[in-house]
């Protein structure tokens, strides 16, 4: 089986990683790629983003499953694209990533069909949305509607940090487009939790928990990213939530994709507050989460290919998926500046010594190749990756690993 991975950051490098270890791979393409994924896959400088070319792509290589990492050319609608042409692929159709698009419309998704989640008024004026905000209680949540990398939620603690984070948003226009509606959200109290499932609009099969962490510095302090580092399992989360996680949150949210006439295909990832309530809805993504991959993964005895190819095919009911009961935890390393402006194309050093540590795994995000070294290319770079017997062995062999690397800032 030829399998097209369309992304280049942390998580494709991982996808791909674990499809290369399935025995019914023969050749493994990435696009765009970056440094880490070209050793387990021919890498082809095509943009996610577009979704004629990676169309185009996968008939010129008889491509048979294409496994579509990033959220941008799934709400884009590359997987319509392919099933068009013919052509399998692993990922939710336009509308299923609507749930990930759009956080208004995944709002109203979840009260129209009793999914629990949090108070929420949706705004679209400054005026509105001043009035509104006294309607709550800090700390103030603030969401940007469309994508905006990771980077569109705001946590204020003060009620001058909320009217920023909104003005930004409706009057300086900061996200652009994904920023003409806002969320104004109630605080949920509690612990978090990332709950991903393999799904074929009917079939749910939750994998491993994991924990995210979203501010950029040590402490859970400074601005939220797209994710500065994650373990599993969840030691906090015992098998009697896990499974209401599945039946309250995971499998009611396909069925009522269905019930609006989304077959959703593809993994459904549901950010949780754990309150004293019961698991409550944060956000959904339509894909793997980053760096949660990188961290559930490694736990991964089973096939991946196999699962992606089964979910794709709607045949995903019944398929057993076998994890390790080893722990893993992955840390980013990030570019000096991020999530604000940084710079690139600095050498990364210590990559193949920090690779040969038991248990570790180095998860290339924003990397390249130039004159034969490695390179950094973007703000989150490296997802070092370890496992041990448990969270702790795990942790100590993941920053073992990261004081082997280095590179500027």
């Amino acid at each position: 089986m030829r399998v097209l991975v369309v992304g280049g950051g942390g998580r494709e490098h991982a996808l791909a990683w674990k499809l290369a270890q399935g025995p019914f791979v023969d050749e493994l393409l990435a696009a765009p790629g970056n440094a880490g994924i070209e050793e387990v896959a021919r890498g082809v400088p095509v943009r996610a983003e577009n979704v004629a070319a990676i169309v185009d792509l996968a008939e010129r290589e008889r491509v048979d499953l294409t496994v579509v990492g990033p959220e941008p050319p799934l709400v884009a609608g590359l997987v319509d694209a392919l099933e068009e042409r013919g052509h399998r692929a692993f990922g939710p159709t336009a509308a299923g990533a609507r749930i990930e698009g759009s956080k208004v419309w995944a709002k109203e998704l979840c009260l129209r069909h009793g999914i629990p989640t949090g108070r929420a008024e949706i705004v679209d004026d400054i005026t509105r949305a001043l009035m509104l905000l006294d309607a709550f209680d800090p700390p103030y949540v603030i969401k940007a509607d469309g994508l905006a990398a990771g980077k569109g939620v705001v946590v204020a603690e003060r009620r001058e940090e909320a009217v920023q984070a909104l003005e930004a948003a409706l009057v300086d226009r900061a996200f652009g487009a994904a920023g003409d509606r806002v969320l104004i959200e109630e605080h949920l109290e509690g612990r978090e939790v990332s709950a991903l499932a393999l799904a074929n609009g009917k079939a749910v099969i939750p994998l491993v928990l994991a924990q995210d962490f979203k501010r950029v510095g040590d402490g859970d302090a400074g601005p939220n990213t797209g994710g500065m580092g994650a373990y599993s399992p969840v030691p906090f989360v015992d098998a009697e939530l896990e499974a209401r996680i599945g039946a309250e949150i995971l499998q009611p949210t396909v069925r009522a994709l269905a019930a609006e006439g989304i077959e959703y295909r593809g993994v459904l990832y549901a950010g949780l507050m754990l309150t004293d309530e019961g698991p409550r809805v944060l956000e959904f993504n339509a894909r793997f989460g980053d760096p949660e991959t990188q961290a559930i993964l490694p736990r991964l005895r089973s096939d991946l290919a196999e699962a992606v190819l089964a979910v794709a095919e709607g045949r995903l009911a019944g398929m057993p998926l076998e994890w390790s009961p080893e722990a893993c935890v992955t840390v980013v390393l990030a570019s000096d500046g991020y999530p604000g402006s940084y710079g690139t194309g600095f050498e990364i050093r210590g990559l193949e010594r920090a690779t040969k540590l038991p248990g570790v795994t180095v998860f290339h995000a924003g990397t390249a190749r130039r004159d034969g070294k490695v390179v950094t290319a973007g703000g989150r770079v490296l997802a070092v990756s370890a496992v041990g017997r448990d969270l702790a062995a795990a942790r100590e062999r993941a920053y073992e690993a990261c004081a082997i690397i280095d590179f500027e800032g």
